[in-house]
């Protein structure tokens, strides 16, 4: 976390509005580590109608004009990120500086891209959701702390390590990951300033999303608006393929 002398927090960004900023990978250190919690499992059937039902609301936005253009706020509602299309369901006001989004996934394999590992100018609060035949790989560059709790947490994440791909010439560096496996719910704590990426292998996920201090991050960084893109620095200059993040083997769930 960017701090002063006195502890105040400072902008992360070079350029507050810009939306493809790339940071130096070699030099990169998470400001802290991701927190990911598994919550529960569905049936096949209810977890489709679930994530259905949420992508929908997306899919609706996308098409609105209200949603596409800036309302009396200056607000978009719906926006377009790497791992997915967007839609801004609450958006913060004077009294509250958070807001809520609904994004959903790209499969990977569709278009031979995964996403670039990132960090936001912001914390994030993830609940990530799959369904059927589609699994939600997870990753950072440092260890990701899995929350497991005797007599309530019923199922457990796969983890494993792998190096950056694309990392430069003589350069190696550890991905760590978690697999979200097929019709699952999982949370995920995200601190300002931490790595992380996301890759959906499989037609059926989503993520709801709360940015519990939206305001405050576009205040500090001095952005001009709510714009996730804007929001980000990325780790590498261009998505890799989908070969650097599809899955050898299908995970089901444990």
């Amino acid at each position: 976390m960017n701090s002063d002398a006195d502890g105040k927090e400072t902008p992360m960004k070079t350029d507050a509005d810009a939306v493809d900023e790339v940071i130096d990978l070699v030099e990169f250190t998470d400001a802290s580590r991701n927190v990911v919690t598994p919550v529960l499992r569905l049936e096949a059937d209810v977890a489709l109608a679930v994530v259905s039902a949420f992508a929908a609301v997306v899919t609706r936005g996308n098409a609105s004009a209200a949603a596409t253009t800036p309302d009396e706020d200056g607000v978009t509602r719906s926006q377009v990120f790497e791992e997915g299309d967007v839609y801004m369901i609450d958006k913060p006001f004077d009294d509250y500086v958070a807001d809520r989004y609904i994004m959903d996934f790209y499969d990977v394999t569709d278009r031979d891209l995964c996403s670039r590992m990132h960090l936001h100018t912001g914390l994030r609060f993830v609940r990530i959701m799959t369904g059927p035949d589609t699994q939600v790989r997870v990753s950072s560059l440092s260890p990701i702390v899995v929350t497991d709790v005797p007599g309530v947490t019923d199922f457990q994440l796969e983890a494993f390590t792998d190096d950056v791909p694309d990392a430069g010439p003589g350069l190696e560096r550890i991905r760590y990951n978690v697999i979200v496996p097929p019709c699952a719910f999982v949370d995920m704590q995200v601190p300002r300033g931490v790595s992380h990426q996301f890759n959906a292998i499989g037609p059926h996920a989503v993520i709801d999303s709360v940015h519990p201090e939206e305001s405050i991050e576009v205040f500090r960084e001095s952005m001009s608006g709510y714009r996730m893109m804007a929001q980000t620095q990325f780790l590498a200059d261009k998505l890799p393929s989908a070969e650097s993040c599809v899955l050898d083997v299908p995970r089901p769930l444990a």
